[in-house]
């Protein structure tokens, strides 16, 4: 396997609740996994992601919900109506729905259809597809 040179690490409340939705609801794949340590390193179609169960020590602050003010991840998917079938399925809430967006990067205009959901620890999540 190969490691990406940047893998989000996220704090998390409960690991096996994290689990079922990064696994069971949004389709990541469990790499591996240190259940001792509460720990779980999860891919998705090219992206990868680390998630641990708090654990005291890498805490800088109090967590308090939603976590990761500030920030959200964008994860480029190939088809972003099978993950909100899934969401919708799992009664799972969106932050924000489904819709198409454009950016200018440099000179162009890339388009994309988008949404964005909250992790059950409130990361927030934007799923794009180009």
């Amino acid at each position: 396997m190969k490691f990406d040179k940047l893998i989000p690490e996220l704090m998390v409340g409960d690991l096996a609740k994290s689990l079922n939705f990064y696994r069971n609801i949004l389709g990541f794949k469990i790499e591996y996994e240190r259940e001792e340590n509460k720990f779980a390193f999860l891919s998705f179609q090219g992206s990868q992601l680390m998630i641990q169960e708090d654990n005291k020590v890498w805490k800088t602050g109090e967590l308090v919900y939603p976590l990761g003010r500030g920030i959200n991840f964008q994860i480029e998917v190939k088809d972003t109506n099978k993950i909100i079938d899934s969401l919708k399925k799992n009664n799972y809430p969106l932050f924000r729905e489904l819709k198409e967006c454009r950016y200018r990067v440099n000179n162009k205009i890339v388009k994309c259809k988008e949404f964005l959901v909250q992790d059950p620890d409130g990361y927030l999540f934007r799923f794009s597809e180009i």
